[in-house]
């Protein structure tokens, strides 16, 4: 069984407010709602929110929410929150007539869908969700890296990965180095990888790594999944053709939606 969490905040640093911007006339929250209920690989879908604003306006469009602590450090902590809260209170029915297995079974994951793409592909979620086979503890997507400015790019977020498809590392610098070659023409050389698209946790394993200290590669490279395997935790990737389109900032509205026409 996977459940779909949307982490909603209201409280953005950048960007205020910004689950309830209007896109073509729906809300940005609504939208990421709507694409992530049209995966089939999802028994649930549910806002996990720190404003009543946007729990009330999701339910205003038929959407489950749950109100989660306002001052979770990340997304990872508040789909804990919220998956305890549907396990344990749930206004709603379920989707499905799925029983929803107990919180430490190995067969319930999470997928945390985020919450600033409203454009998220259902497929990609899907294909996240194929790789979840009940022994697959975290897992995530990465895309091949084609060009040499993305791959220098120290906004995202490379990997690389064993012949097991599991992360060994995360960096925003490019890993592996190669010697001899003109970096602008590493990528022809060498398959590198970004991550992109959300996080799949089993149940049992979110509950352990809500726990975690930040490690001290996390903070280095300000990439919280860094914590995990620093603390012997396996991150399962998947490979997706579907680009990530997050909106940041009111100028990414424009960007993105353009993005999409094209």
């Amino acid at each position: 069984m996977i459940i779909g969490i949307i982490p909603a905040r209201y409280a953005s640093t950048r960007f205020p407010g910004k689950p309830l911007i209007d896109i073509q006339g729906k809300s940005m929250i609504q939208r990421v709602y709507e694409q992530a209920s049209q995966a089939k690989c999802l028994s649930d879908v549910i806002v996990a929110t720190d404003d009543e604003r946007i729990l009330e306006h999701v339910q205003s469009f038929g959407g489950k929410a749950v109100l989660t602590h306002p001052d979770h450090p990340s997304g990872t902590d508040r789909c804990w929150e919220a998956v305890q809260a549907r396990a344990a209170y749930r206004p709603w029915p379920p989707m499905g007539e799925q029983i929803i297995p107990p919180l430490g079974a190995r067969g319930l994951y999470i997928i945390n869908i985020q919450g600033d793409e409203p454009f998220v592909a259902p497929e990609q979620i899907d294909e996240l969700g194929a790789v979840l086979d009940g022994s697959v503890e975290l897992a995530s997507q990465m895309i091949p890296v084609s060009d040499h400015e993305v791959l220098f790019d120290v906004g995202e977020a490379k990997v690389i990965v064993n012949q097991d498809f599991e992360a060994i590392y995360f960096s925003r610098q490019v890993l592996p180095f190669l010697k001899g070659v003109d970096p602008k023409e590493w990528h022809k050389h060498h398959t590198y990888y970004r991550q992109v698209g959300m996080y799949a946790y089993r149940s049992d394993i979110l509950e352990k790594i809500t726990q975690l200290p930040v490690s001290d590669l996390e903070k280095a490279e300000s990439l919280e999944q860094l914590r995990w395997l620093q603390n012997g935790y396996k991150i399962k990737m998947g490979l997706t053709s579907y680009e990530s389109h997050c909106i940041d900032t009111p100028e990414d509205v424009e960007k993105v939606l353009r993005l999409m026409n094209s």
